[in-house]
């Protein structure tokens, strides 16, 4: 098990390089100035698209704007934002939050870009089923003869979509938060009877297709945002008297690069393997770049792809900028990461248990039980739109088989196993994705400044910008 572990940390290490950050932050830098910054300037329509104020029940898609937003939010606003969080700042301190807003904003623009571009070049599976997605905008973009790239994507998504992690960290908060404390010893057993529980669970749902996964995330996703939120208001209350401390901290703590309280060594004091980390963790918590939210964006109801990429854009603001501070400060404040070995969600468990030893960890175990179940349907949307991709839409169901025995392997198995392979296989993704996305973005401008020119010409909108 240790050599396996070794292998896959490895492959991460490898996998998320100088060239992949290059190609992921240089990237998405290069789509947000040759957009002239453009989609920033549209927030407020952004907003009312994803209000269904455009909503046309006769256009070609399967789900709303905004089912499309939150089945795509229902994969980001889960563990990456309550452990991956949790998971950067007890390796790389609170330099690393800094990191990750770096990679939220810079990835507002690529998943603009992505998005859209899932609208523009829609493809049909086998089934004649109208599908999105970076393998399809890679062979109607850019021709058949790229099709191995959307094949090397599809690949690496029936192993990025698995949901190991958000499984392993569920059973991890189960187990410190619900079990250990009222004296249940956990062991092999207790684990698979999780795991068994939450194959049944996710097997209800995922079963019903993207419509019934979208009307799901559409209840389950604001509602468990809004509880967070008002659970971490209510730490940052407690502890304001060192809230701009640790603000300001965020910032100086980012170019210094040597301020690891836990371990001085774990990154050498390098400046560069610090910005690494927070945007590694950033992408994990946003998939800004992977590839895996345009598959959800592209089965939007829609004709005007811009919209779309609008609505797409609200991602990373409200998974990063807003979910995962709010994760940051309160373990910050708290002082846990300093004063607990903890790693992962029980980090986080331990900031709400500082504030509210009575019941908070238990307000979070809700908040992380429904953020992981949710993020379990929207993974399995995806697995199936690369398994359709590959070998047609009629065996695209196997794939659930296989990803609902994924489920027990992520129940059983160490964090570290668990990170180090979902965070090399999106690295791999993101490889086919920002390649295609950068050949294709000069479309994009064009269809942007068709779509701003139509809105100043209709007067459709009240906020347009200034």
């Amino acid at each position: 098990m240790e050599f396996l572990n070794q292998i896959l940390s490895d492959f991460s290490s490898l996998a998320w390089g100088l060239p992949l950050l290059v190609l992921l932050i240089g990237g998405g830098l290069y789509l947000l100035i040759r957009s002239h910054f453009l989609p920033f300037r549209y927030l407020g329509h952004a907003i009312n698209v994803l209000r269904g104020k455009y909503d046309d029940p006769n256009d070609p898609g399967q789900i709303s704007h905004f089912q499309a937003l939150t089945t795509a939010l229902s994969a980001t606003v889960g563990m990456g934002n309550i452990a991956g969080v949790a998971v950067a700042i007890s390796i790389g301190g609170p330099g690393a939050v800094f990191w990750m807003w770096i990679s939220a904003v810079v990835g507002m623009s690529t998943k603009f870009f992505t998005s859209t571009l899932a609208i523009m070049y829609r493809g049909q599976d086998s089934a004649g089923e109208v599908q999105g997605g970076p393998m399809y905008f890679i062979m109607e973009g850019l021709g058949k003869s790229w099709k191995p790239l959307a094949v090397f994507f599809s690949l690496c998504g029936l192993i990025g979509a698995l949901p190991v992690f958000n499984v392993n960290q569920l059973t991890q908060a189960l187990n410190d938060i619900l079990l250990i404390p009222n004296g249940v010893e956990v062991s092999l057993k207790t684990n698979l009877i999780i795991g068994v529980v939450l194959i049944g669970i996710t097997a209800l749902v995922i079963l019903g297709g993207i419509k019934r996964i979208g009307s799901v995330a559409s209840r389950l996703v604001p509602s468990m945002v809004a509880l967070y939120f008002v659970l971490i208001i209510i730490i940052l209350v407690a502890h304001s008297d060192v809230l701009v401390y640790y603000l300001q901290l965020i910032f100086t703590d980012a170019f210094a690069a040597n301020y690891y309280p836990k371990d001085d060594t774990f990154l050498g004091g390098v400046l560069g393997a610090l910005m690494l980390h927070g945007i590694k963790r950033g992408a994990f918590s946003n998939e800004a770049g992977i590839g895996t939210a345009p598959m959800a964006h592209g089965a939007a109801k829609t004709d005007e792809p811009i919209r779309e990429g609008l609505v797409a854009m609200l991602g990373p603001a409200i998974d990063t900028l807003i979910v995962c501070t709010l994760t940051a400060l309160a373990i910050l404040v708290t002082g846990v990461w300093e004063t607990t070995s903890n790693n992962g969600v029980s980090l986080t468990a331990s900031a709400f248990a500082d504030v509210m030893p009575n019941y908070g960890k238990y307000l979070l175990l809700i908040c992380i039980a429904v953020f992981s179940m949710s993020s379990l349907f929207s993974y399995s949307y995806y697995g199936t739109k690369c398994m359709s991709f590959l070998f047609g839409d009629d065996k695209k169901h196997y794939y659930n088989y296989f990803y609902i025995l994924s489920i027990l392997i992520g129940a059983t198995t160490s964090l570290s196993m668990m990170i180090n392979l979902i965070d090399g296989v999106f690295a791999l993704m993101a490889i086919p994705t920002m390649l295609a996305t950068i050949i294709l973005a000069p479309k994009v401008i064009n269809e942007l400044k068709g779509y701003t020119k139509r809105l100043k010409e209709n007067n459709q909108d009240a906020n347009k910008p200034s």
